[in-house]
């Protein structure tokens, strides 16, 4: 989950750049792509949350922070 999140982030961020292309070639289709660019964001933060679970189950189960290390 930890290491997924990362893969989140990179999906989420080519989503705003496809998103930042499409408006310049389809400016009519402004709702429709600022609607899909808002779930993608809202996607990534769901993915945030699980991540911070994960941790804190971690915390609980094992006694080890990994909030700040490498997962």
């Amino acid at each position: 989950m930890l290491a997924r999140d990362d893969e989140v982030d990179d999906i989420q961020r080519e989503v705003y750049r496809l998103t930042e292309r499409a408006l310049r070639a389809h400016p009519a289709d402004v709702t429709f792509l600022i609607n899909q660019f808002s779930i993608s964001r809202h996607l990534e933060r769901i993915a945030d949350h699980a991540t911070n679970i994960a941790e804190e189950v971690i915390y609980l189960i094992e006694g080890e922070i990994v909030r700040h290390g490498k997962h």
